[in-house]
């Protein structure tokens, strides 16, 4: 899997004039950023002692790396690999939501209909037959789900792998 991100990574120059302390081997802050997503724990609870840097290294790393679009990359290959294996079912595909509270008034936060009006956020996803997502996107807490169908469905990039146009849609909703 490391050959798969490590090509996808931006590769940062270092400064020759004032080149400051050494920048952290990405492979660690990658493992670093796994080990707080997989087990929940606090940015600034991450153990120096596993050798992944700080929890603040790892957590400016994920966010440099989300917007230079590595996530998205990454997804759009691993979707292209398991077209091309075959692995993909496009006869059905399954749409759904779920709300999470927001501590803080953001962007995409609004008012939650279920949690007394306070601010909330809504995860979209649709994913193919087998549970593979295949596109996300978040709005406010006071968005309905039905209103977000079509945006989710457009949000689905072509993924390619096998001969021909890349496909787009499933057959089925």
């Amino acid at each position: 899997m490391w050959e798969r991100i490590a090509s996808l990574l931006p590769v940062i120059p270092r400064k020759t004039h004032h080149p400051g302390r050494k920048r952290l081997d990405d492979r660690k802050v990658l493992c670093g950023i796994l080990f707080v997503l997989y087990t929940g724990i606090p940015w600034e609870f991450l153990p120096r002692e596993l050798g992944y840097g700080s929890g603040m290294t790892c957590w400016r790393r994920l966010r440099d790396w989300n917007e230079a679009g590595v996530w998205q990359r990454l997804h759009e290959t691993l979707l292209a690999e398991l077209n091309a294996a075959g692995a993909l079912d496009w006869s059905r595909a399954v749409i759904d939501g779920s709300h999470v509270r927001a501590l803080e008034r953001r962007p995409k936060t609004g008012p939650s209909p279920v949690d007394r009006a306070r601010t909330g956020s809504k995860h979209h996803l649709i994913t193919e037959a087998h549970g593979i997502p295949l596109a996300v996107s978040l709005t406010g807490g006071n968005r309905n789900d039905v209103t977000q169908l079509m945006p989710l469905i457009e949000a689905i990039g072509p993924v390619r792998g096998r001969r021909g146009r890349p496909r787009r849609r499933p057959d089925a909703l």
